[in-house]
């Protein structure tokens, strides 16, 4: 299969699924007839939408080139797209046009200095820099104290670099660090499942999917289910070997590292008086030793 039926089919999975989440009841309609599947029927998206049913049949086909931006929020309000959704339709829109057919921009850019000494300021949270494909690119000594059993993994790679997609699905241990496995999983997913829709055109990021849905069957599972995720921001508790669990809010915010890739600054920190802020605090504790030299002559250059 190539590219383009790749995309196309991408395109009317996706489609269809937020088509079958939705009630004829959640869309004000009438439910008096038998239905052999769930959800909406087409033609009642295309109702909705104000489109013929023809128009959008062909559209939840993969034909989405040349599809106007207000048709497509017609749609994405027919289907009750979140936010997220809404901006992967978009994207997928983007990605079928012509003009768009291009190398993806270089990924793997160099994170600056001043980053490196914006993460080392901060002391009593743990702050990483990752890109769209959930590689740490960067990160202070209480994150790497924080997600140790991470970056003593196989999920790190000839560079020193951690990923989160290939340590939650490929890393038994992952069970333990992570209490909420499951959600932290479908999170993994869906943020992977947005970067897709960004970059449909990145070699490395689709080597990467297609690694985890060869040896993780959760993956597989997971990835078909078509979930997208933007933002990330909530609790995260996790099971750390030297302090124990650990209950933490973090929060996500976008990075302007460089023009040519997607990057994320991501904080984690315990609520004031809180058990898991007296343990965070031993961990900042034992994560604060000095660099070794070789590290710290690059930070300075």
């Amino acid at each position: 299969m190539n590219e383009r039926s790749d995309h196309r089919t991408e395109i009317r999975d996706f489609l269809a699924g937020r088509r079958a989440k939705i009630t004829p009841e959640q869309a004000g309609l009438p439910t008096s007839t038998r239905r052999r599947v769930p959800g909406l029927r087409r033609e009642e998206v295309a109702v909705l939408a104000g489109v013929s049913t023809e128009w959008y049949t062909r559209l939840e086909k993969g034909h989405i080139s040349g599809v106007s931006e207000d048709v497509l929020a017609a749609v994405a309000g027919a289907l009750q797209l979140d936010e997220d959704e809404r901006t992967y339709l978009f994207d997928l829109a983007r990605a079928a046009r012509p003009a768009r057919r291009t190398p993806s921009r270089r990924k793997d850019v160099e994170v600056p200095a001043r980053i490196h000494w914006l993460l080392d300021s901060v002391t009593m949270s743990a702050a990483f820099v990752r890109d769209g494909r959930l590689d740490v690119v960067a990160a202070n000594p209480l994150a790497r104290a924080l997600h140790a059993p991470m970056f003593d993994s196989l999920a790190v790679d000839e560079r020193g670099r951690a990923n989160f997609a290939r340590y939650h699905f490929l890393d038994s241990g992952s069970r333990d660090f992570f209490v909420d496995w499951d959600s932290g999983a479908a999170a993994t997913v869906a943020l992977l499942r947005a970067e897709a829709g960004r970059e449909p055109h990145d070699r490395a990021l689709r080597e990467l999917i297609g690694e985890l849905s060869t040896l993780s069957p959760d993956f597989r599972t997971l990835w078909a289910a078509h979930d997208v995720r933007i933002r990330h921001e909530g609790v995260k508790r996790l099971r750390h070997p030297e302090v124990g669990l650990l209950e933490l809010t973090y929060q996500s915010l976008d990075l302007p590292v460089s023009h040519r890739a997607v990057h994320d600054l991501s904080l984690y920190t315990a609520e004031p008086g809180s058990t898991s802020e007296e343990r965070l605090k031993i961990l900042a504790s034992l994560a604060a030793t000095p660099l070794p030299a070789a590290e710290a002559d690059d930070r300075l250059r």
